[in-house]
C-alpha cells in the first residue's frame, strides 16, 4: 500500500470531481493520504474532507511560509487554539519560502521556529517547505532541539540531504523525480531510497507522463516506480519502505 504524504486534495482545484478523485486514489492502493495546512482560510475545507473521509484523509496544523504577513501572530494563535481542540497528524506546512516574496523573510524565520516549537511540545512530526531557502532551513534545523518530520519536495543534493537525513528526518518525494532534468535522480542513486517518503503536493507537480497538469493522489505508483528505476529497487520495496517510513512517522501503526 501507499501513503501520499503531502496532498491538498481539499483545495479548490478538486470543487468539481473531489469524489472521483479520492476514489481513484484508493484503486491506486493508497491507504492514507496527509493533509497539510495552509492557513486559517483553508482550513474548514481540509477538515470538512477529513469528516468525509475520516479512515483516509489525515490533518496537519500550521501556518504555509507564503501566507506569513502582518497577521503572523494571529495566525499563529489559531494553530495552537486548532491543536487543542482537534486531532491533528502532524505541524505544517511551515518554513521558509524565499521564491515568490521575500517581504516577510524575517518573520518567515519566527514563524517557522515557532512552529518547530509546537511540534516538540506535541512530539508529532513536522512538514517542512524550503523553497529556495534549503540551506537556510538546515542551518535552522540544526540549531533546534526537534528533528523529527518531512523536508517536503526535497530539492536538495546529496550533501543536503545527507545533512537532513543525519539530523533525523525524512525526504519527501513526489512528482519532479519524474522529470527529465531533475537533480533528484542523481541524489536518490547516491543516498538510496531507505529514508524517503512519498509525496504529490496535488494539485501541483504532476509526475511525468502527466507534467503540466493537475496532481492527484493516485500518481503515487508512478513516482515510486521512477524512484525503484533509479535506485535499481523492486517497485514493491519502494511501496514497502516508504509506507513504513510514513506509518512509523505518523504513528499509524495503531489506527
Amino acid at each position: 500500500m501507499f501513503i501520499d504524504t503531502h496532498s491538498h486534495i481539499y483545495e479548490e482545484e478538486f470543487r468539481e470531481d473531489r469524489k472521483e478523485v479520492v476514489e481513484r486514489a484508493k484503486a491506486a492502493n493508497l491507504k492514507y493520504i496527509i493533509l497539510p495546512d495552509i492557513d486559517s482560510a483553508s482550513r474548514e475545507r481540509m477538515l470538512n474532507l477529513e469528516a468525509e473521509y475520516p479512515e483516509m484523509m489525515l490533518p496537519l496544523a500550521g501556518l504555509h511560509p507564503t501566507s506569513v504577513n502582518e497577521n503572523f501572530k494571529q495566525e499563529l494563535a489559531l494553530v495552537e487554539k486548532q491543536v487543542g481542540t482537534h486531532r491533528y497528524y502532524g505541524i505544517g506546512e511551515c518554513g521558509i519560502d524565499l521564491y515568490w516574496d521575500k517581504t516577510w523573510y524575517h518573520e518567515q524565520i519566527k514563524v517557522f521556529e515557532h512552529q518547530l516549537g509546537i511540534a516538540q511540545d506535541l512530539n508529532c512530526p513536522v512538514i517542512i517547505h524550503s523553497r529556495d531557502s534549503l540551506d537556510l532551513v538546515l542551518d535552522i534545523l540544526k540549531k533546534h532541539p526537534y528533528s523529527r518530520g518531512i523536508l517536503h519536495c526535497f530539492p536538495g543534493n546529496a550533501e543536503q540531504a545527507r545533512k537532513a537525513i543525519d539530523m533525523g528526518y525524512l525526504l519527501g518525494i513526489g512528482g519532479v523525480v519524474t522529470f527529465k532534468k531533475s537533480q533528484m535522480a542523481d541524489t536518490l542513486r547516491e543516498i538510496g531510497p531507505d529514508s524517503i517518503v512519498l509525496e504529490t503536493d496535488s494539485p501541483y507537480l504532476a509526475p511525468e507522463p502527466f507534467r503540466g497538469k493537475r496532481n492527484e493522489s493516485s500518481y503515487i505508483p508512478y513516482i515510486a516506480r521512477k524512484i525503484a528505476e533509479i535506485t535499481q529497487t523492486e517497485t514493491k520495496k519502494i511501496e514497502e519502505i516508504t509506507f513504513q517510513n510514513a506509518m512509523n512517522l505518523f504513528n499509524l501503526h495503531t489506527e
